[in-house]
């Protein structure tokens, strides 16, 4: 795929998997890893703390760090997977800490001004995965990964969370989007599980058919370096 380039991005509540899920496409497909800016964020501790303290500075560093990476992707020359997108932060995180009262309404509207300017200088993604999982699960994961920050995390909040996931999947227009229900599926432990997603990842692109040509190549060429898309 020498003038393609695919532009992913891994949508879905806290501990639905997406940082495990971007790691494995990546290593499938030679596509270029962006993850999530968790373990040198400076806020995330204290903002599980007092949410209304830090919402603002927390959403802030996320919308920078992510509009970085959005830009290396665009201005990149290889194919890329972004472990959770810019959008997420307005239309999902930041949206529901002012309904909640965690988000001054003049702080919100500070936010939204510069997301707004910011996404006039970005393309949007290729496909937008969306990985949906019911609260019981999400809570199941969250206790398994053993994050202290995140042990104390309300159930209302995860709910709202996955309510505000939903009405954005409803009216996201951007390009091509992909809900995965994943609460039955182990794509870590299950290669079947991790090949259903591909499959569904493969028909869910505009440039479907030119990547299965590449794969196709690759495969008859394995004793050689992977294709890079």
């Amino acid at each position: 795929m020498a003038n393609e380039k695919i532009f992913i991005a891994v949508a879905g509540n806290i501990g639905t998997g997406k940082t495990t899920l971007t790691n494995m496409l990546s290593k499938k497909f030679g596509w270029t890893p962006h993850f999530e800016a968790v373990a040198d964020n400076p806020y995330l501790s204290d903002f599980y703390a007092d949410m209304s303290r830090w919402s603002f500075p927390l959403q802030v560093f996320f919308l920078t760090n992510r509009f970085r990476a959005h830009q290396d992707v665009s201005q990149g020359t290889n194919s890329a997977i972004q472990d959770r997108s810019i959008y997420e932060d307005a239309n999902i995180f930041a949206r529901n800490l002012v309904d909640q009262g965690k988000m001054e309404k003049r702080d919100y509207q500070n936010y939204l001004d510069l997301y707004n300017t910011m996404c006039e200088f970005l393309t949007p993604p290729d496909l937008v995965i969306y990985l949906r999982k019911s609260l019981p699960k999400l809570k199941e994961r969250i206790a398994i990964r053993g994050r202290d920050f995140e042990k104390n995390i309300p159930d209302e909040y995860l709910r709202d969370l996955n309510r505000y996931y939903n009405d954005w999947m409803d009216s996201y227009d951007l390009g091509n989007k992909l809900i995965i229900d994943s609460d039955d599926l182990d794509f870590l432990h299950n290669p079947a599980d991790f090949e259903k997603i591909t499959q569904m990842i493969v028909g869910g692109l505009d440039q479907r058919d030119v990547f299965l040509e590449s794969r196709l190549l690759e495969n008859m060429t394995s004793g050689q370096e992977s294709v890079r898309l």
